[in-house]
């Protein structure tokens, strides 16, 4: 991986080849004060099938005065019959600023397996001293009923990318017209990708949130890493971070 000197950079290992039902992995992340991390997995996460109960798969990251996450795990992918719920929580102190992606596929489409599984439950909240700043959930059963206009629109990948920043203590930490040039900037990125339809949206405080449907796990990847890099750029003035991956 091509790294600055101030950014630590982790990949979080699940040691299994999968996750299945009544699994509970739990990851819990304390940035220290003016600290920098990108936080990453190796692949993607598959879902197996479950009988009975889901799997549950949380993440929650406390970050103290000033620090930096950078938190962008591949996307999930559900086998048929798989139940997942996943809880992604980041709670920021005074200064501190996150980039968060939350990917997910609709199966294996290319095997006939979209949108098979028996249950999707995702979860995502960021909030500071102030009160919360994203707070979103899906909840979804396998149904193509999701497939159509308003759901995924025959898309095989969906994403959430949310670009945050908690308050100073001072006044906020960006004028609501400066969250919007983000936005417009990151809209203008992801314009031009194939196979890819991208959202982007100010926050009604601290940030900016964007909604990527794609066609293919290239488009995907393409449309996340112009997100990633755009709100890098902006938030940290740091170049792209290439992570190499097998």
């Amino acid at each position: 991986m091509e790294l600055e000197a101030s950014v630590a950079a982790l990949m979080l290992l699940n040691p299994t080849g999968g996750v299945v039902g009544g699994d509970r992995l739990r990851t819990e992340v304390r940035l220290g004060a003016g600290s920098h991390a990108c936080l990453t997995t190796p692949s993607a996460t598959r879902i197996y099938r479950s009988a009975g109960p889901p799997a549950l798969l949380t993440f929650r990251a406390t970050l103290e005065a000033g620090a930096r996450l950078e938190y962008v795990p591949d996307h999930l992918i559900p086998s048929p019959g798989a139940r997942a719920r996943q809880v992604t929580e980041v709670v920021l102190a005074r200064g501190a600023t996150a980039l968060i992606l939350d990917a997910w596929s609709v199966g294996r489409p290319a095997r006939g397996e979209a949108w098979d599984f028996a249950e999707l439950d995702l979860a995502l909240s960021v909030s500071d001293a102030a009160g919360p700043i994203v707070r979103d959930r899906a909840c979804l059963g396998g149904s193509r009923f999701w497939d159509r206009l308003g759901g995924a629109e025959g898309h095989a990948y969906v994403a959430t990318f949310a670009t945050v920043a908690a308050g100073t203590g001072e006044g906020p930490p960006a004028e609501r017209r400066e969250w919007e040039g983000l936005a417009a900037e990151l809209t203008a990125r992801a314009a031009s990708i194939g196979g890819a339809r991208v959202g982007v949206s100010a926050l009604g405080r601290g940030g900016v949130l964007a909604r990527v449907l794609a066609s293919s796990a290239p488009a995907l990847l393409e449309a996340t890493d112009a997100l990633w890099t755009g709100s890098r750029r902006w938030l940290y003035a740091l170049p792209p971070l290439r992570l190499r991956k097998l």
